[in-house]
């Protein structure tokens, strides 16, 4: 028996984890805003060099004005003609002394455009996703394991609070280097409300609900996608779009106080009396008030009597490598972690490419996930966790590969296996969040969470950087991508099955079931073998 049995005893999957998992959920919607909010507040806007103040003299249009950029040392007259084919190549340039000129139909104001971050400063522009994603970096070393020594809904409400103060102060920046500064601080929040939401909706379902409500509450981050596309349409300024995104985290600070702490890290953490109120107000809530009297410190001590004896006070990062069961599972997941969010971050943080209205590809790479997450859906429950793992990233690295033998010329062909691949990436993303909780135990769950899914942040990191790649060979990136994608699919393999399997809640717990698929494993290459190398009889009876 284990708490696994007590969550049945105390309702299931009833009124209060519908809600429960229900508000845990709707800040997703705005963590795709958070992740991908680059691409629109510090998009580029067509710009040309701001004409000169002697520009009248000449009587020149706009037109012929902006096809002198860039700004050539002498006048090159010829670049008017109409068909003019003259090679600039050679053509000697300067920087436009008098700043640019950004043109207003696709964005009122990015930071581009406030800042100038064009030409030798265009690097800046990107530096600030690098900026952001070193922030959810630090917050997954940080939050991890603070959750696990002062509890996730406490590291969760005040990541709340932290976006949203920060978020909505980035957009008052005076500079670029204030707005980078808000932005790694406001990274830090989004990371502990990401992983503080997923291991408090996890360790409150039973285990035949978790695949279902895992990949079901994995559309508010698809969903959210879309909205980011509606709202940076209807804003078009950057300032205001940061506030729009980032405000509502004052609503969800507000109503998290209602969230009840996890009972599994309460009782492993020497809190049986919380632990104990937490699971009668869930009772009551769904609807079991017999359970109150019923459920006392002695029947609860009696179902989690193992894992309080052999819990500890505080755990670290080398606990997740110290056995051997967690060393694999750690490894493993590294590599998982890092390949799917290095080929999300290259597909997805770079929409201006498809040469497609921005907005418009932002919600077909939205709505791509839909059918992705749904046949991921339908792995997770029927083929189990491992094998959906894997056939997501060896799917992604194929639509990659096969992207490199279509012309530059077939946009179209281009976009469509672009936005096939940025869905399998995703899918592979609903995996191993459900996977990765499901995998380590209870009394490490967030220490774990947050080491793997920093590989996650230095892949979202190192993704834009490889796209320089091409200016070398146009096929490099897509190798790069296709192929972590390869490597880790492989790793996957190795990987234990979780599929209706209670959730752990010691290291020991892991190293058991560790174990057991090991001498599975050996049973069934030693009966292989058996049946192989046994006499065989024809059909008569007689042994050949």
């Amino acid at each position: 028996m284990g708490f696994a049995d007590l969550l049945d005893e105390v309702g299931g999957f009833g009124r209060y984890q519908w809600i429960h998992v229900t508000l845990i959920s709707l800040p997703g919607l705005l963590m795709a805003s958070q992740n991908l909010l680059n691409n629109f507040v510090s998009g580029i806007p067509a710009h040309h060099c701001r004409l000169p103040a002697n520009h009248s003299l000449y009587n020149l249009s706009l037109y012929q004005v902006t096809r002198l950029t860039p700004r050539y040392v002498e006048p090159q007259w010829q670049l008017l003609a109409a068909n003019s084919s003259a090679n600039v190549s050679q053509l000697q340039t300067e920087d436009c002394a008098d700043g640019w000129t950004f043109d207003r139909s696709e964005f009122l104001a990015t930071t581009v455009s406030e800042w100038d971050l064009v030409c030798s400063l265009r690097p800046l522009k990107q530096m600030i996703q690098t900026i952001y994603m070193g922030g959810v970096l630090t917050g997954a070393i940080i939050y991890g394991g603070l959750s696990d020594r002062f509890g996730r809904r406490s590291v969760l409400i005040w990541s709340y609070l932290q976006l949203g103060v920060l978020g909505c102060s980035s957009a008052l920046s005076p500079s670029y280097s204030t707005y980078c500064i808000f932005r790694f601080l406001s990274g830090m929040a989004v990371s502990g409300v990401i992983l503080n939401g997923v291991s408090l909706k996890v360790e409150w379902i039973p285990t035949k609900a978790r695949t279902l409500v895992g990949t079901l509450t994995s559309f508010f981050f698809t969903f959210g996608q879309m909205i980011l596309a509606g709202l940076a349409y209807w804003l078009r300024d950057w300032r205001k779009l940061q506030v729009v995104v980032c405000a509502p985290q004052f609503l969800f600070f507000a109503y998290s106080w209602w969230y009840s702490e996890s009972a599994r890290w309460l009782v492993l953490n020497r809190r049986s009396e919380d632990a104990l109120k937490s699971l009668h107000r869930v009772a009551r809530i769904n609807g079991k008030p017999e359970m109150i009297d019923k459920l006392t410190l002695e029947v609860l001590h009696s179902h989690m009597n193992k894992e309080m004896e052999s819990s500890r006070s505080s755990f670290t990062a080398y606990d997740l490598l110290r056995t051997r069961g967690m060393r694999r599972i750690s490894i493993c997941l590294i590599a998982v972690w890092f390949s799917t969010s290095f080929a999300y971050y290259g597909l997805a943080m770079d929409l201006q490419k498809f040469g497609v209205s921005i907005y418009l590809m932002q919600i077909i790479f939205g709505a791509v996930d839909f059918p992705a997450k749904l046949f991921a859906l339908g792995m997770l429950s029927y083929l189990g966790r491992r094998v959906s793992q894997a056939t997501c990233l060896f799917l992604s690295a194929l639509i990659i590969f096969a992207n490199i033998f279509v012309p530059t010329d077939m946009q179209t062909i281009r976009t469509t296996l672009a936005c096939l691949g940025k869905g399998f990436t995703s899918a592979s993303f609903t995996t191993v969040y459900l996977y990765t909780g499901e995998l380590y135990p209870t009394v490490i769950r967030q220490t774990g969470m947050g080491f793997v899914s920093t590989m996650a942040r230095v892949g979202s990191m190192a993704a834009p950087a490889v796209l320089i790649l091409d200016e070398v060979l146009p096929a490099l990136p897509s190798i790069v991508y296709g192929g972590a994608a390869v490597l880790a699919g492989c790793f996957a393999c190795f990987l234990p099955e979780t599929l209706n399997v209670p959730l752990p809640d010691t290291i020991e717990d892991v190293e058991e079931k560790c174990e057991s698929d090991v001498r599975e494993e050996e049973e069934n290459t030693l009966n292989t073998s058996h049946h192989i190398n046994s006499p065989q009889t024809n059909v008569k009876g007689n042994r050949v």
